[in-house]
């Protein structure tokens, strides 16, 4: 029997859908993951290039934007297991040009930056409070890496009951089997997954039908 078939005999792999209040969540998109001589490598350029598509569409559409950054003090007071396991992350300073986000997705006013020292975009931050304030009851999850933080904060994120997407072609990691690996395990039990085109149509097909004017 194929893995998929031992998930689908069990049980697994439903979908749990899209709704009609999505906010976009970028994770970890900074110089940092974008480099393959530090974090990045892999598919990870890719995936910024096909995020640029889904921003300027989350943009046109109006819905909340949510970008992370993990950002270290430069003391080291707040470093703690994850910078034992990965000590470069400790480079990840609030000022250092590796934490900051790549050009192509800059952040415009209105949007979210939040800084983070854990895998989870949820774990010691205000994400939920703050998807929870904008009425939002889906999350389009999308970033660095797949196998890392993306899957943490997919985790966290169904966790707090959000309706949550993985965007297969926003997501990377540094290398392709723990990435490929990662997508498959989240969509048998913590996400769905989208594509880019069909997560641009789909918003476009909620906020066309919002802004409808009613008869």
């Amino acid at each position: 029997m194929s893995d998929a078939g031992v998930y689908a005999k069990q049980g697994f792999g439903n979908q749990s859908g899209f709704g009609v209040r999505p906010a976009l969540l970028l994770i970890d998109f900074v110089n940092g993951f974008n480099d393959p001589d530090l974090f990045g490598g892999g598919n990870i350029p890719d995936a910024i290039a096909n995020t640029q598509r889904l921003l300027a569409c989350a943009r046109r559409t109006g819905i909340p934007v949510a970008f992370t950054r993990v950002v270290y003090a430069q003391d080291g007071a707040d470093h703690g297991v994850f910078c034992l396991k990965a000590p470069r992350l400790a480079l990840l300073t609030k000022a250092a040009h590796a934490s900051q986000i790549v050009d192509e997705l800059t952040p415009v006013s209105g949007e979210y930056v939040l800084n983070k020292t854990q895998p989870s975009a949820f774990f010691g931050t205000n994400l939920a409070n703050w998807l929870i304030a904008k009425g939002a009851d889906t999350v389009i999850a999308v970033g660095a890496t797949t196998s890392g933080c993306v899957r943490a904060s997919v985790v966290d994120c169904m966790s707090y009951n959000f309706k949550t997407i993985v965007v297969s072609d926003c997501v990377g990691d540094r290398a392709l089997a723990p990435h490929e690996a990662n997508l498959f395990d989240m969509q048998q039990k913590y996400a769905d997954l989208m594509t880019c085109d069909q997560t641009i149509a789909k918003l476009e097909q909620i906020t066309s039908k919002i802004s409808a004017p009613q008869g």
